[in-house]
């Protein structure tokens, strides 16, 4: 099975390892007896993905990524294990799809012949207000 992030990238779901731990906080007698939190941890570097992909992965500053290519993603939110798992793969889907995405280039652009008017006025507005701020002549 694969987990698809774009048209060409897949990432294969025998790559992920899945562990259940008990989740943290509040919840009664449910959280202190059932095993419903999710650890996933992937990889990358020994992962099946272009090195291409690997290398903007690896680049990102995370608190989730090791120092050894691995990411951890933590999911604890749901009462079940199920949930919690899907959670967890979907939260892996929008870390690689925000890594992996391309920024445009900006364009420069020219200030408009409105904006230089506007600096311009404010700038002898303010000129005007410091003047009279000097020394009174009678």
């Amino acid at each position: 099975m694969k987990i698809p992030i774009n048209n060409n990238l897949y990432i294969n779901f025998e790559e992920l390892e899945f562990s259940a731990i008990r989740a943290q906080g509040a919840g009664g007698q449910n959280v202190n007896k059932v095993s419903s939190a999710i650890h996933l941890r992937w990889d990358i570097k020994s992962s099946s993905i272009p090195d291409f992909y690997k290398q903007k992965l690896l680049a990102v500053k995370d608190n989730r990524l090791t120092t050894n290519g691995e990411l951890i993603i933590k999911a604890q939110t749901h009462r079940t294990q199920a949930r919690n798992r899907d959670d967890a793969t979907n939260r892996l889907k929008a870390f690689v799809q925000n890594a992996i995405k391309t920024q445009k280039k900006r364009i420069k652009t020219n200030p408009t012949l409105g904006s230089k008017k506007r600096r311009l006025d404010n700038k002898k507005r303010n000129q005007q207000k410091k003047s009279l701020r000097g020394k009174v002549q009678f």
